[in-house]
């Protein structure tokens, strides 16, 4: 995605603690980034730690060095709001002048979907929908699912164009081909609100999201590479190939562990199949004898994970996974060493919120960038909801919304 407006924010937008995380930060993700590709230049390593020759570092358009230091960087700054709205917060905003935007109330919300293929899309789609309900000056919400296709996506936009949207938002399926159809809305004079996955293209008023794949990926490998046994053997559970989002999420981890003594043996795709995750851990339990460290790319594999070290009679090694409340339960109940980033199902809340402040003529973040929660074993009790579904991300922030838990238990 061309970030290219997107800078990292000056120290004005900060306190003196967060100024001092802020510089100790980039420079340690500038040195990472520089001593990795200063190895890979000289093709052999100095006095730093060595690099796995399972785990090698090669270009990626994946890889963006620039968004890498600054996601780094955004994990210690205190985001702008009150902390118990998480989804209302921002960090290191900067705002854009929506009054040309001002409508008199009631609005027709409109929203393209890229789907439902997932159950945090679910969780998102029905915390959305409750968001809505809170916003009196909305008379009508029109939403439009792309069923995780490109084609019915622009389709879908362009049939939005004659329903009389007053703003719309868009959770594109992906980036290259919405790109043009997003620019077209555009033209429309409709405020464009893209949440989740972006566009390439500065025409929506605002961009939505939490901090990001970078930060998620170096969370959890940092955890991994902390508590594991020193030059263990660590495996590397990914769900698909090409999406931007783990792509960077892998790419952020694969740096972490190369820095580390831990030896990456495996980087194996498990199209989020269950059945795939436990017989690609049963069959490097039996090449390596032990796997001392588990990094996942997403959380609704972490179950079978567990279950898979069980049946072969290993100790779970330290390992990373989301908030999916399956996980999170029996994270508690075994006393797991674990670690889950998070990519907050809240931002679904936002961007209803930011379409409001647009249609009501207030300025918004140019690029609003929300916290990003990581769980841990000293935060778990916050987060686990007795009572819900295994495939609910407690990251909703809609514990005390109107018809809680009902419409998130079906």
């Amino acid at each position: 995605m061309d970030r290219s407006r997107f800078a990292l924010h000056s120290p004005g937008h900060v306190t003196a603690r967060e100024e001092t995380a802020l510089t100790r930060n980039l420079r340690r993700a500038t040195a990472l980034v520089l001593g990795l590709v200063t190895m890979a230049a000289c093709g052999s390593v100095g006095a730093g730690p060595q690099v796995s020759a399972t785990a090698p570092i090669t270009p990626s358009k994946f890889f963006n060095p620039d968004e890498f230091e600054r996601q780094l960087v955004q994990r210690d700054v205190t985001p702008e709001g009150a902390s118990d709205t998480p989804w209302a917060q921002s960090i290191a905003p900067s705002y854009v002048d929506t009054a040309k935007y001002a409508k008199t109330p009631k609005w027709h919300l409109c929203f393209s979907n890229a789907g439902l293929d997932n159950p945090w899309r679910v969780t998102g789609l029905t915390t959305m929908k409750a968001e809505v309900l809170l916003h009196r000056e909305i008379s009508k919400f029109t939403i439009v699912d792309a069923e995780s296709q490109d084609e019915k996506q622009i389709a879908d936009l362009e049939d939005l164009h004659g329903k009389g949207c007053n703003a719309l938002i868009v959770s594109p399926n992906t980036a290259d081909a919405l790109t043009p159809a997003v620019q077209k809305a555009c033209t429309s004079g409709i405020p464009i609100v893209v949440f989740d996955r972006g566009v390439n293209t500065t025409c929506p008023v605002t961009f939505v999201h939490s901090i990001g794949g970078y930060a998620f990926g170096a969370t959890g490998a940092e955890f991994v590479a902390k508590h594991m046994k020193p030059g263990g053997n660590v495996l590397a559970l990914r769900t698909l190939p090409g999406v931007d989002t783990l792509e960077n999420r892998w790419t952020a981890a694969n740096m972490i562990f190369s820095r580390s003594d831990a030896k990456v043996v495996g980087t194996e795709f498990t199209d989020g199949d269950p059945a795939k995750v436990k017989t690609i851990i049963a069959d490097y339990l039996r090449r390596y004898g032990d796997i001392h460290g588990l990094w996942l790319d997403t959380g609704p594999a972490a179950v079978a994970a567990v279950e898979a070290f069980q049946a072969a009679g290993k100790p779970v090694p330290p390992m990373t996974s989301e908030d999916q409340q399956d996980f999170l339960e029996l994270w508690k109940e075994q006393n797991l060493t674990a670690i889950a980033p998070t990519y907050p199902v809240y931002m679904w809340r936002t961007a209803v919120i930011a379409a409001t402040d647009i249609l009501a003529g207030k300025e918004v973040p140019r690029e609003w960038v929300l916290p990003q929660p990581v769980i841990t074993s000293t935060n778990l009790e916050k987060y686990l909801t007795p009572g819900m579904p295994p495939v609910f991300y407690p990251t909703c922030g809609c514990q005390k919304m109107p018809g809680f838990p009902e419409s998130w238990s079906n």
